[in-house]
């Protein structure tokens, strides 16, 4: 077994366990964090996987700028909130859900490893150049919806801490 191979085990079972802490957590705060590490495991394996930039992007925005947010919201907003108990038919509905999503997810990964060739890596000058919105892969608007979406998730917390000042 190679090193890659390994790597990729400890981080599917870091990302899984996190990912199931989060609804089994009693309070909210502790389902963020399962969140943030769940988060970060994708990150590093993005990293694995050898796209650089999504990794950094990932650990940026969002372990290091929605996850603090939604910390950040939690603890100002929350006097000691605990989860409620799942019914049974949300928890089936969920699980099936989940099982659904995995078995799709195996099956999108065990076509993918037919591919017969890799692409090529984009260059500095073409890269940049996408930034700016000029070239075929333009990054542009994927920037712009990620600037959106800490613009909303900020108004969101903004709200949530105004809301529970009034009510008080």
């Amino acid at each position: 077994m190679t090193l890659d191979a390994v790597l990729f085990l400890v981080l599917a079972v870091w990302i899984g366990l996190s990912a199931a802490s989060v609804p089994a957590a009693k309070s909210l705060l502790h389902a963020a964090m399962g969140l943030m590490f769940a988060l970060i495991g994708v990150g590093f394996l993005d990293f694995l996987l050898g796209a650089e930039f999504l990794g950094a992007v990932q650990l940026m925005v969002y372990v290091g700028g929605t996850m603090v947010l939604v910390v950040f919201g939690g603890m100002m907003t929350t006097k000691g909130a605990t989860s409620e108990a799942l019914k049974p038919v949300g928890l089936i509905v969920g699980a099936s859900a989940a099982l659904a999503l995995f078995l799709f997810l195996v099956q999108m990964s065990l076509r993918g490893a037919e591919r017969t060739e890799p692409q090529p890596l984009p260059n500095t000058t073409s890269l940049g150049l996408s930034f700016l919105g000029v070239g075929s892969p333009s990054y542009l608007l994927p920037f712009e919806l990620i600037s959106v979406h800490l613009l909303v998730v900020l108004v969101g917390a903004a709200y949530l801490a105004r809301a529970k000042r009034r009510a008080a």
